[in-house]
């Protein structure tokens, strides 16, 4: 990339950063929280690399990926970019049980965990990834709550999230829960499903005391999800813009 548009690019992130970073605090103000118990996952999906590695330099630690194929690639681009970065991956889109090996080769953590079967698959993915030497521990994973019953958004029923939380349990020296996600439904206002979800996290954790994270709030309600507990935040057009056009 030439050097004086790298500069810009790197300028412009670095404003919308502030300003994410600002928008976070002020609601975690508002809420009597802190700052700090609200992590921040910067979504590159459609980004190239070359941006993922300047949001590495800024200091963003968190990057999430939806699409399996264009994440694996841009793994490795970012890794050459920028060899030093402590950067962890995230894999927040729906996943194919047969994408699961692909994921365990890169992914610090899936926040879409919505069945048993695909449960089973990142189980023996990450078994699997363990003994090729391609990880070094167990996978973090969050159960996907499904808030409007719509099967092609991803979740799992709510009524079913205990029993695929406590076979996730089971895995523990392989997955590691660590809590809840959820996408607030289209077209209507977030707050009641952002509710919902603090209610469906304290009944986890009445089982599974360790799942404390709530995912919750992208660009256009993360003041909203905040309010209601939100411990991550999943921000992708409000850090880099309207989508661009994703690295080879």
């Amino acid at each position: 990339m030439d050097g004086a548009v790298n500069n810009q690019r790197y300028e412009e992130l670095a404003a919308s950063l502030r300003e994410v970073t600002e928008r976070v605090a002020s609601a975690c103000r508002q809420a009597g929280r802190s700052p700090d118990e609200v992590r921040l996952i910067a979504v590159t999906k459609t980004f190239p690399a070359s941006d993922a590695a300047l949001l590495a330099d800024l200091g963003v630690r968190e990057l999430g990926e939806n699409r399996v194929q264009e994440a694996a690639g841009k793994v490795d681009e970012v890794a050459r970019l920028r060899p030093e970065a402590d950067v962890r991956w995230h894999m927040l889109g729906q996943l194919q049980r047969n994408k699961a090996r692909s994921v365990a080769r890169w992914a610090a953590e899936v926040q879409s965990v919505d069945s048993l079967r695909l449960a089973g698959a990142l189980t023996k993915a990450v078994r699997a990834a363990l003994d090729a030497g391609e990880r070094d521990r167990p996978l973090d994973v969050l159960v996907q709550a499904s808030l409007d019953d719509d099967p092609s958004r991803g979740g799992c029923p709510v009524d079913d999230l205990s029993e695929l939380a406590d076979a996730i349990a089971r895995q523990s020296d392989l997955l590691h829960l660590r809590g809840v996600m959820a996408v607030a439904p289209l077209g209507v206002d977030p707050e009641p499903a952002f509710e919902r979800l603090a209610s469906i996290s304290e009944m986890l954790r009445k089982d599974h005391p360790e799942a404390t994270e709530i995912s919750a709030g992208m660009s256009g309600d993360l003041d909203k999800a905040i309010a209601y507990g939100s411990t991550c935040v999943r921000v992708g057009t409000a850090l880099l813009g309207g989508r661009g056009l994703a690295s080879p």
